[in-house]
């Protein structure tokens, strides 16, 4: 609990900009909890980010070390992978981004997680066919992943494919109403007139559109 309290004290002060006082609170964190990996965790993405804004190299190495100890602790902790693929393609290492998404797909078939990430990097490199296959994968192991949904959503509005997208991310919002960045998506869509290929429950695109305002960003 201690090490709990901790971490959000630190999350909070990063939020308020305060990355040094946050440093140290994920470090109490782990002097109380030496294998908890989200302190690893937050602790490499505070070193990450100010290493960015600083242009530290050591700090970047030590940013870099850290997410792999995350990783060591919890061999599925997705924002950890997520932080480090992003630490390497700033480092001008896409292609270890890659083969990092790749081993964990590999090491873990039964999780969408992984495809999902991947399927982020492939889209952001431009390849949009590997990434709808990804999330296709990722859906055919889990079909209520709202993230899944959301990013095929993403997907098929980037491609065009404005109805598709907004059926996407209507099943999306239906399975996480939390989601503030998929109901803007949504009311974006419905005030450009565009109707959903997928038929959906009455007043159900309504109560999405009016629900985004106060929620979490996917």
């Amino acid at each position: 609990m201690a090490a709990s309290g901790y971490n959000v004290a630190g999350v909070r002060s990063v939020e308020e900009g305060q990355p040094q006082v946050a440093m140290t609170q994920f470090q109490k964190a782990l002097s109380h909890d030496p294998a908890n990996p989200d302190a690893y965790y937050n602790l490499a993405a505070t070193y990450h980010q100010m290493a960015k804004q600083t242009n530290d190299r050591n700090m970047m190495h030590q940013a870099e070390q850290l997410y792999n100890q995350c990783l060591d602790l919890d061999p599925n902790h997705t924002e950890c992978y997520r932080g480090l693929a992003v630490l390497l393609i700033d480092t001008q290492r896409s292609d270890k981004a890659f083969t990092l998404m790749e081993r964990w797909e590999q090491r873990s078939p039964q999780l969408a997680d992984p495809k999902i990430e991947l399927a982020r990097l492939y889209q952001e490199y431009g390849d949009k066919e590997n990434a709808k296959n990804q999330l296709n994968q990722a859906l055919a192991v889990d079909a209520n992943n709202a993230r899944a949904w959301a990013a095929l959503g993403s997907l098929r509005e980037q491609s065009g494919d404005l109805g598709q997208a907004l059926a996407n991310y209507q099943r999306s919002y239906q399975l996480n109403n939390l989601d503030a960045g998929v109901g803007a998506r949504i009311a974006t869509l419905q005030r450009q007139g565009i109707q959903s290929e997928v038929p959906m429950a009455p007043n159900s695109g309504t109560q999405m559109a009016q629900g985004a305002n106060n929620r979490q960003r996917y």
